[in-house]
């Protein structure tokens, strides 16, 4: 086992480029906004800044375009102390961009062209996993092919790392996927699309965790908002409350959840403190704009 346990980020990298306006267009419509932001963001980037940023080792694979948001985008993770070393810059594709609105209460509506996201492949993973230790984590998401995805949980799996696997954006995953994740982190959407329940309460909150664990998932974290976190396994079930603060911008939330509980399981914390901790990084996260600027350091969550 590593002296110092890491992280692998298998997953998306995109430029954000943000628009803040009064309310959210409906369709058709042209508002006028008040703000403009462009930032590095993807889902995979994301987590990946989350972990360094809240003290883990961190190696990112992804791909990245030939281009201009592509060479910047992998210069931003450098300076977070990421491990590029299996993202790839590809010349068919430009590199992913997402294109954000988000309201005055920090709701957002989200539109993602993936580029070059599409390419990440399997040779890239397995080299990316070669040196993997048990102790390492290996992070998740649905932003790139799922043959990569299925693959990366294949490869993982076999070599006995813990798994998390955030399933966004939602999408139907077969019960031999699942039945490789140590831990699932769904929001009550995405459990809905995994577990075809409606989720209008805790109750049936507890019924969607209750089939995906029977799918074989090993731990479910099923956010919920302003309602907290329902943490859940095969032996125990619990709540964890979600911190009060007033949301400025909700984009990555989940991502910096995510990031917060690989870097404080890497760290030795257990399955609760971790998500205790990842809640209080993600409500920190909401007071800011953006997506990766958004992502609190370690020093902001001890104070």
């Amino acid at each position: 086992m590593s002296s110092t346990p890491s992280v692998i980020v298998i997953g998306s990298i995109n430029t954000d480029m943000l628009v803040v306006s009064e309310r959210l267009p409906s369709a058709g419509e042209t508002v006028l906004g008040s703000q403009f932001k462009m930032s590095g963001g993807g889902k995979g980037a994301n987590q990946a800044v989350a972990a360094a940023r809240l003290g883990a080792k961190v190696t990112m694979v992804a791909c990245v375009g030939d281009d201009l948001f592509g060479t910047q985008a992998k210069a931003n993770l450098e300076t977070e102390s990421i491990d590029c070393s299996y993202v790839f810059s590809v010349s068919n594709q430009a590199s992913g961009i997402a294109l954000i609105s988000v309201d005055e209460h920090g709701e957002n509506q989200i539109v993602v062209a993936p580029g070059a996201n599409n390419e990440v492949s399997e040779n890239q993973i397995a080299k990316a996993l070669e040196s993997a230790a048990s102790d390492t984590i290996v992070m998740l998401q649905l932003e790139i092919p799922q043959t990569a995805v299925e693959y990366a949980l294949k490869q993982a799996s076999a070599q006995g790392t813990r798994i998390i696997l955030d399933p966004a954006p939602a999408r139907p995953l077969s019960a031999d996927s699942l039945s490789k994740v140590y831990l699932l982190t769904p929001n009550q959407i995405e459990a809905e699309m995994l577990t075809n329940i409606s989720i209008a309460d805790f109750d049936a909150a507890q019924r969607a965790a209750k089939a995906l664990l029977d799918l074989g998932v090993q731990n479910v974290a099923l956010t919920m908002g302003h309602d907290g976190v329902l943490l859940a396994n095969n032996e125990n079930l619990s709540i964890i409350p979600a911190i009060e603060v007033e949301a400025r911008d909700t984009t990555a939330a989940g991502d910096c959840f995510n990031g917060a509980l690989a870097s404080a399981l890497s760290n030795g914390k257990s399955l609760e403190q971790a998500t205790r901790y990842a809640c209080e990084a993600a409500a920190i996260a909401v007071t800011r704009m953006g997506a990766q600027d958004s992502i609190p350091s370690l020093e902001e969550i001890r104070q």
